[in-house]
């Protein structure tokens, strides 16, 4: 069966994660995907720790066969080649593919693609509907464009990192890359809007995203410019000021994540907690007094679940119709039957062994009915598609594949 963006060319220029991760969901929904990497230094995550490899994992490369598993996880499903776009050649060479592709993705700092001749300006008189996305820390205009940003930076210019954590306690990032995950989210989001606008139009056109925006669009539904006002610190924890009660609660084997979001909720967690005594409390009754208090709505909630197994819990609850979850740790997440039922673990193939890695990454998030989307070929040898790629796209034939590629340029 087909699957929705077949026959969609897209050149990946990109690096790390942002945009890595946005080619890597264009490739899951059947987009060819070419990579295309710097044939001196190649992609920085192929051979960086941690690796996978016939040892099995480890910080340290043990073999010649020895691969990154960020490589692993985010080059699924695409092709690689290597080009030099610093020289006069190369860029010829990246421009006659372009001219025959749909998509250029870049996650260069700004200016970059436009130093080395690459930039929106330069391919779509290669290719008038040709689609650009560029993907920065900052965004392509504004005083800051030119700064440079990893996802830290990015979480606390926004300010995720000054709400996360507990109240007066230091500002922390969240555990995982939140704005480099979303931004190529939100980029391949765009490409395939802008996809359907050429499909309508026959227009090409640029699309800027910022790592910045993206997790500022996300964190700013929370009324955060007005924290102050109602006279919340800005540090909630795992509360959240619209609920009470709203966070994680010890258990006898651990802890659970309990929230009432209305108050029929609230009235069904005090049955089910044996506390239909404060429903004759004025001050439990008002949400607005319960967020105010909240150390003491969850005093009451945790008297209940202190004596109580996670599993209990969350059986009475569940029967209540009480969202409630136990926190897992990553191997219990591992094994949970919902991912695994889903396909959202999936095993990872070493391409330089053959083999199955010794590590899993994510399946495809999005589940078509018609057009089933994942990722068909495991990460690739980097420069494994070159004599293919070039030879359909720049009419290249092998004796100048290999010519160009003992001058450096392939």
């Amino acid at each position: 069966m087909s699957k929705i963006l077949d026959g969609i060319v897209v050149l990946d220029l990109t690096r790390f994660f942002s945009g890595p991760q946005c080619t890597l969901l264009l490739a899951g929904m059947g987009a060819e995907v070419i990579k295309i990497d710097d044939p001196k230094g190649g992609d920085p995550t192929a051979f960086a720790p941690p690796y996978d490899g016939p040892g099995g994992i480890s910080f340290e490369r043990r073999s010649d066969q020895d691969m990154g598993l960020a490589y692993l996880k985010r080059a699924r499903g695409k092709k690689s080649v290597t080009l030099d776009l610093k020289s006069d050649q190369g860029r010829r060479i990246f421009l006659d593919i372009a001219a025959k592709a749909d998509v250029v993705v870049e996650n260069f700092r700004c200016g970059v693609a436009g130093r080395l001749g690459v930039d929106y300006a330069a391919l779509r008189q290669a290719n008038p509907g040709i689609i650009y996305c560029a993907l920065t820390g900052y965004g392509s205009s504004g005083s800051s464009k030119n700064d440079k940003a990893y996802d830290l930076m990015v979480q606390a210019a926004v300010g995720l990192m000054s709400m996360t954590g507990q109240p007066g306690e230091p500002p922390v990032k969240t555990a995982s890359a939140l704005s480099d995950a979303i931004s190529g989210v939100f980029a391949a989001h765009g490409i395939v809007a802008a996809l359907l606008h050429r499909e309508r139009t026959g227009e090409g056109q640029a699309i800027d995203v910022a790592m910045s925006d993206s997790l500022f669009s996300l964190i700013f539904d929370e009324p955060i410019d007005c924290y102050e006002r109602l006279n919340l610190a800005p540090r909630q924890g795992n509360r959240i000021m619209r609920f009470s009660p709203f966070n994680v609660f010890q258990a006898s084997d651990g802890w659970v994540a309990i929230g009432a979001a209305t108050h029929s909720e609230w009235l069904a967690l005090l049955e089910a907690m044996g506390r239909s005594d404060l429903k004759d409390d004025a001050n439990m009754m008002q949400v607005g007094w319960r967020i105010a208090n909240n150390a003491k709505v969850d005093a009451v909630v945790m008297q209940w679940t202190g004596s109580r197994s996670k599993d209990a819990i969350v059986a009475a609850l569940a029967g209540a119709g009480i969202a409630c979850s136990p926190v897992r740790s990553a191997d219990e997440v591992m094994c949970w039957p919902q991912l695994l039922e889903r396909e959202m673990i999936v095993r990872l193939e070493n391409p330089m062994t053959g083999m199955s890695a010794a590590a899993s990454g994510p399946g495809f998030p999005i589940k078509f009915s018609r057009t089933p989307a994942g990722y068909d070929s495991p990460a690739p040898v980097p420069g494994a598609h070159s004599e293919e790629v070039f030879a359909r796209y720049a009419n290249l034939c092998a004796a100048e594949v290999q010519r160009l590629r003992s001058e450096g340029i392939i």
